[in-house]
């Protein structure tokens, strides 16, 4: 059994079908974390077509969606990851690692420079999760991945956001945020009235009621894809910009 960590977004969708494609028995799971955009659902039933395979939705308990998180726990983000990505994601992963046997684990991490580099830190400390990278075995890049998609791409994609990830990602920047307060103004001024009421803001030194229209830049919606794993406890390492890292190989 091999487990596919299914996040809604293109790469990860691509990443679990080359492998279902090579005839391995795989298990897609997605989590789902309450702020993600309707048009998920609709992306997963298209794949769970493609796949002709289920895809398991599991959800925390605890939490309603994001803006609940920081509400309870009184946290945002920091330099070591979301708040809300731990404990919607990679507490439910680690969870379910411990109830299951599985051969190897399915991470969507495409092949550009920055994420070999997330995908060989992730190898050096979580060995236990026998990750495969199908993507970057096979040299393929985002864009690849958005030509192998037989339906519709998903809603973010279309307007204009990078990634695929919950409306209103705290990990993004100005810019990211000043898209969405014109996309989504519900959701930005729910973000805004938590972050007063914590007193901790999603941008450094700026509370969201602050923002000055025009403020930032648009790489701040290249975020990466939110899954299991937060890209921010995976950068800042030496770079390797090749696959001879590839433990667990299944196509190379």
């Amino acid at each position: 059994m091999i487990i596919g960590w299914f996040s809604g977004g293109v790469t990860s969708a691509v990443a679990i079908k080359k492998v279902i494609d090579k005839g391995h028995e795989v298990l897609p799971i997605y989590f789902e974390t309450g702020s993600h955009h309707p048009d998920h659902q609709r992306f997963i039933k298209d794949c769970e077509d493609w796949y002709g395979l289920k895809i398991i939705q599991k959800k925390n308990p605890k939490y309603i969606d994001v803006i609940d998180v920081i509400r309870k726990d009184r946290f945002i983000n920091s330099a070591y990851g979301a708040k809300c990505t731990g404990v919607l994601k990679k507490d439910m992963r680690y969870e379910i690692q411990k109830e299951m046997e599985y051969d190897y684990q399915i991470f969507g991490f495409e092949c550009d420079n920055k994420q070999i580099n997330r995908a060989i830190r992730f190898q050096e400390q979580y060995p236990e999760a026998k990750a495969i990278f199908p993507l970057i075995e096979l040299k393929m890049t985002k864009q690849d991945c958005f030509k192998e998609i037989p339906m519709e791409i998903p809603a973010m994609y279309k307007l204009g956001y990078h990634n695929s990830n919950c409306v209103g990602c705290v990990k993004g920047g100005k810019g990211y945020w000043g898209k969405i307060k014109k996309d989504f103004p519900d959701y930005f001024k729910r973000m805004a009235e938590v972050e007063r009421e914590i007193n901790r803001s999603c941008i450094k030194g700026t509370f969201l009621d602050e923002l000055v229209e025009g403020s930032g830049r648009h790489e701040d919606l290249d975020l990466g894809e939110c899954g299991v794993v937060c890209q921010v406890e995976l950068d800042g390492m030496e770079e390797k910009h090749n696959t001879d890292f590839l433990i667990n190989k299944i196509f190379i």
